[in-house]
């Protein structure tokens, strides 16, 4: 049989996801649930993916079925396109099947023409109505299908407000509008060399394209590759037909979410705007009345809306974000989707959820991103310094958190700034969706026009940043990069601090606070703990990350640096006499001094971490690291060595490597110098012997792992050094202390003699960072120099070292686990790289077998909670 390429609302379900994508699954179940939606079509994801494999064309077959469809549709609505009686008219919407907001386009009123608009104005009585109509579409349909720029028309419109001495586009009157259809119809031909299309099938078959090209635009690949959407999907189109909240006063326009989604309070939230269409309240053009307004306005239309939220709520068990039009007082649902909200309010609300009964434990786990958790854990600005800073201004509270930076006015400009190290703020009077990537570079964002659920509000929302939005007072002057504020002018580079959670703004930088977490922070994490299999351990070269580490939950230390305790400045004249020694007694010597220092610090980490498991890495950076590259410091290092300067810049030289990644650098250190790891054992060894005598309630077992092996006999080697050295220590100490010598796997020759390595080593720890640079063979420093135009060719979906590549890289850890527990059942397994920390890579290496993932404190949370949905996904 045929594929079927094109559903009605009432084909479809909820379970359709994949399928009809997230809109028009909604849609269709909202139908069936006998809510109102104006009724359409949803056209497939696979006709996505057919139309780009068709090398972007939509083909015979698929056109087919969408005519057949307009006929059904026409049948369903009793009206037609294009006819003079009685005109259908219809908005194109896309529907990925995960919630994109505002990264794909839209388009509405589509169907008319000269002679359709004409016959609206007289039949409607309200020709003003009928002419907005059709110059919105021209806009859309010309930005949007055709990509002549929105600006172009913005301009045409802003001059013909200033010639009428108006400031509202709801001001211009029936003949502005027609005046300005007429002129827009000019520029769309000036600049595209055609007509504008006027049958309503070429403009219907217009749109639908633009939709699916959209799938493709750069701000949509940003968002994709941000929250892990593959590019595969492709997006659903949705045909439905117009509700009309622009055709006077009893006509309006909203978007409402049933709980706050900022603090995740049980209270209808949103906003509305009275003869207007649904573009005007998303992009923030006119700032919108708060939703509770609506009851005053339209009672009868306001109290169906409620009993609307409490059925979508009851049937989806988590809040829902809808959007909805009244037409002549009549309420139109035209979509509903599951909620973006801040990290604490999906605390809040899955907490919530579960005490109202509507979810159980494993439910509200599973139903919070597990990197929003980051956001909760970062700063908020001092209190104290706040109660002294006067306020210069106040807007809408848009997504929480505090940011202070430099102002810059483009979204070009924050990330150019950003990527030079500035702090910045990025002000603008309203983001659109191009701007996505200098909201992600910037601390916060703050925006002159638009409500809570803007596009700006919305984006920050998602993407945890802080973000301030509709501060009508500011004057802005984009082009001379400055605006003006309580009295105020702010310049390009002047610092700003701004309050996501307040909506207060304030002159210079604040410094900042440590967040304190909330009670359903614990609960969550606590029912997290109940379900998940994989420990979670810290990377933290310090008593301090440790600390910070076990606050948030960290089940032990899977990767202590050593090197990073070297480069203090009472320490480092000690590393570098070792460099430079001539003889194994001199570099012994600088050694010994070096010792009592390492000893102090592993006792430090060990005390903060209460007697659970510290896996200690023994030094892997290449030497040249720690040698002076400034005159003055060269000439104190020959002085205390007694060489001459040119000596020691022989001996500096010497160390110069041509690729230092893979050249003189962890177990190749010590195998060449033997000493550094005896030093580095009798440091781990009497630190946790003295731990341990303080603490005799604590199981002091250190773990000594030894980096870049890819030779077993390297590692053999090392371990002997190793374990000669420790078991002459504990012996004389009375003791019988056990330990661990265990390895990392980091380049795919371990993993491939995984079985061999396995009968030396105690644990593996995959370091997936230096694993993924050898296996792909490019370096973490230099890919971001061609990545981008790897994402753009879509060779790669995602940055491997953020996101484990699963298929190569994932195929490594896979075998080495397997290889190694079958040469040694007792092999303890974990990861210390950054994916240790990263949602998706968890629940790879929960399904891979390994016993714990290691990162960096602020992830630890995010880590427990991404381990227990990998292992209530497992029940499924």
């Amino acid at each position: 049989m045929a594929t079927k390429y094109v559903y009605l609302f009432s084909e479809g379900n909820a379970n359709m996801r994949e399928l009809l994508g997230g809109k028009g699954a909604n849609l269709a179940e909202m139908t069936n649930i006998g809510l109102p939606v104006p009724q359409g079509f949803t056209i497939t994801t696979e006709a996505c993916t057919q139309y780009y494999e068709d090398g972007q064309k939509i083909n015979d077959e698929i056109q087919a079925q969408i005519m057949e469809y307009i006929v059904k549709m026409e049948e369903i609505t009793g009206k037609k396109f294009g006819d003079l009686d009685n005109p259908l008219l219809v908005s194109v919407r896309s529907g990925a099947r995960a919630s994109m907001p505002g990264m794909m386009d839209t388009i509405l009123n589509l169907g008319l023409n000269e002679q359709v608009v004409e016959v609206m104005a007289q039949k409607s009585n309200n020709p003003r109505w009928a002419w907005d109509c059709y110059r919105r579409f021209i806009q859309m349909y010309s930005d949007v299908v055709m990509e002549v720029g929105k600006k172009y028309f913005e301009q045409l419109i802003d001059q013909m407000k200033e010639a009428r001495g108006v400031t509202q586009d709801v001001e211009l009157t029936a003949d502005d509008l027609k005046e300005l259809a007429g002129q827009f119809k000019a520029e769309y031909k000036s600049k595209i060399g055609a007509d504008f299309p006027t049958d309503p099938k070429e403009q219907l078959m217009g749109a639908i394209k633009a939709v699916f090209r959209s799938w493709d635009n750069p701000r949509a690949n940003v968002y994709r590759r941000d929250n892990d959407i593959p590019y595969s999907w492709g997006t659903a189109v949705n045909v439905q037909s117009m509700a009309f909240g622009n055709m006077g006063d009893d006509c309006g326009t909203g978007v409402a979410f049933t709980r706050n989604p900022a603090t995740g309070e049980k209270k209808l939230f949103g906003e509305f705007l009275t003869n207007a269409q649904g573009e005007d309240v998303v992009a923030g053009i006119r700032t919108p009345m708060p939703i509770s307004e609506m009851s005053e306005k339209f009672p009868e239309a306001f109290a169906q809306f409620e009993k609307v939220c409490k059925i979508l709520e009851d049937h989806y068990h988590d809040m829902q974000d809808m959007e909805f039009t009244v037409e002549n007082g009549k309420l139109y649902m035209l979509q509903t989707r599951n909620g973006k909200r801040t990290p604490a309010a999906a605390l809040k609300i899955a907490c919530d959820l579960v005490d109202e009964g509507m979810i159980d434990e494993k439910q509200a786990v599973a139903m919070i991103d597990p990197r929003t958790l980051d956001t909760l854990l970062h700063p908020q600005f001092d209190g104290e310094v706040l109660k002294k800073t006067p306020v210069i201004g106040s807007a809408l509270a848009a997504s929480p958190g505090a940011a202070c930076g430099k102002v810059v006015f483009s979204a070009e400009d924050a990330k150019a700034w950003a990527e030079r190290g500035e702090k910045v703020v990025l002000v603008r009077l309203e983001t659109s969706p191009e701007d996505i990537e200098g909201m992600k570079a910037a601390q916060g964002i703050l925006t002159v026009r638009g409500g809570m659920t803007s596009h700006a509000a919305v984006v920050a929302r998602g993407m945890g940043k802080c973000c301030v939005s509709g501060c009508g007072a500011i004057k802005m002057d984009e082009e001379n990069k400055q605006f003006e504020l309580s009295g105020k002018t702010f310049h390009e580079g002047d610092w700003l601090s701004i309050d996501g959670s307040t909506g207060k703004i304030y002159d210079g930088a604040i410094p900042t606070v440590d967040a304190s977490i909330g009670g359903e922070f614990g609960r969550v994490m606590g029912w997290a703990d109940q379900y998940r299999r994989l420990k979670v351990r810290t990377n933290a070269d310090t008593p301090h990350d440790a600390a910070q580490a076990r606050k948030f939950g960290a089940e032990g230390i899977g990767l202590c640096r050593t090197e990073h305790m070297f480069f203090d400045a009472d320490r480092i004249p000690a590393i570098r006499r070792m460099i430079c020694s001539d003889t194994v007694e001199q570099r012994e010597a600088a050694l010994a001094v070096l010792e009592p220092m390492q000893q102090s610090d592993f006792e430090g980490i060990y005390e903060a971490m209460e007697g659970l498991p510290v896996t200690i890495r023994f030094l892997d950076p290449p030497l040249h690291e720690f040698v002076p590259t400034e005159e003055a410091d060269i000439e104190l290092l020959a002085k205390d060595m007694g060489k001459s300067v040119a000596e020691i810049k022989a001996i500096i030289a010497g160390l110069h490597e041509f690729n230092p990644m893979m050249g003189h650098r962890g177990c190749r250190l010590a195998v060449t110098y033997p000493e550094i790891a005896a030093m580095q054992t009798r440091a781990v060894i009497k630190a946790a012997l003295n731990v341990q005598a303080k603490h005799p309630e604590w199981t002091m077992v250190p773990e000594i792992m030894i980096p870049l092996v890819g030779e077993v006999k390297e590692l053999a080697y090392v371990k002997k050094v190793v374990v000669e050295t420790a078991d002459a220590i504990i012996k004389e100490a009375g003791s019988n202390m056990k330990y661990l010598v265990g390895t990392m796997i980091e380049i795919p020759r371990a993993a491939l003699t995984a079985d061999e390595i396995a009968k030396q080593a105690d644990f593996f720890s995959f370091g997936t960072n230096d694993l993924t640079q050898m296996t792909f063979g490019f370096s973490r420093d230099d890919a971001g120099k061609f990545l981008d135009a790897y994402y753009d060719k879509k060779i790669y979906e995602n940055d491997p070292f953020a996101k484990l590549d699963q298929t190569g890289v994932g195929k490594l850890v896979d075998m080495a686990c397997k290889m190694g527990r079958a040469t040694n059942p007792e092999l303890h397994l974990g990861v210390c790289g950054e994916h240790g920390g990263d949602p998706s890579s968890v629940e790879f290496f929960h399904r891979t077998g390994l016993d714990y993932v290691s990162c960096s404190p602020f992830r630890v949370p995010i880590a427990r909670l991404a381990a227990a949905q990998a292992a209530i996904k497992d029940e499924k």
